[in-house]
């Protein structure tokens, strides 16, 4: 078993998706994958690196066909549980750096929004949404959610006070970029090295956008939050993640690309 599996094997990450911080992360990223669909009749979507079905098994319910493509046998077991047999939806396992099961330009909207926190080297990373890109239809829609890294840096190495054990294992460049490698289970980046990705590859982007911005920062806060505050709440972050300025604080990133 490798560090990811064990990783998911024992995180709830449907829970997580579930609290009322991790609803802002969740209403956002459906909130433009709708925008993406807008006015495309039958769309067929793919999700690459699917977990337990967050948003496949939804766009399913929802009678829309869907490709589920998740590395972790026990994701796909979690997110075929929540399956009654009636939804239009394929689930199998896979891998996002080869989708050579699929034929090019496939799918309406191809999503990567978790495969990109677990890949380490440019080389991957390039690969991933380079296969995701393939399997698009032309002016189809690609996804992409990254973790950054200035979100780590602020939140964990000095609010938490990891700064000591991070120096010691090496793991900061001078110009505070993490390291990380496969047992540290996440990749962060910066804005710069999202947008060298897209270029890298026939689209053009749409927006970036921070799907949680100043949530995590504030979880206790949001976690207590009655509905009527939490919707305003809601409110005032669709009103800023679109914000530039604010992007590379946010511990999440969508880019959404087009391909040409």
């Amino acid at each position: 078993m490798n560090y990811l599996e064990e990783y998911y094997n024992n995180y709830d990450e449907e829970g997580r998706l579930l609290s009322r911080h991790g609803q802002v992360e969740y209403l956002t990223t459906m909130r433009y994958i709708e925008e993406c669909l807008d006015g495309i009749s039958d769309p067929g979507i793919l999700e690459v690196g699917a977990g337990t079905g967050r948003y496949s098994v939804t766009l399913a319910k929802r009678g829309l066909k869907v490709t589920a493509v998740e590395l972790i046998g026990h994701n796909l077991e979690i997110l075929r549980s929540k399956l009654d047999g009636t939804e239009p939806i394929t689930a199998l396992q896979g891998n996002a750096l080869d989708l050579s099961v699929f034929p090019d330009d496939s799918f309406d909207l191809t999503m990567l929004l978790g495969p990109m926190y677990h890949l380490y080297s440019k080389e991957d990373k390039l690969r991933a949404l380079s296969e995701a890109v393939r399997v698009t239809k032309p002016g189809g829609h690609i996804l992409a959610a990254y973790c950054m890294n200035e979100a780590t840096v602020i939140q964990y190495v000095f609010g938490l006070n990891h700064l000591q054990e991070l120096m010691d294992l090496n793991m900061l460049t001078s110009d505070w970029h993490c390291i990380s490698e496969p047992k540290d289970l996440f990749e962060m980046v910066r804005t710069e090295e999202i947008a060298d990705l897209d270029a890298a590859v026939p689209v053009k982007r749409i927006k970036l956008v921070a799907t949680d911005g100043a949530t995590n920062y504030k979880r206790e806060c949001i976690d207590a939050m009655d509905d009527e505050t939490f919707a305003k709440w809601i409110d005032y972050h669709f009103t800023i993640c679109e914000r530039q300025d604010l992007i590379g604080a946010s511990h999440h990133t969508l880019d959404i690309l087009q391909k040409e």
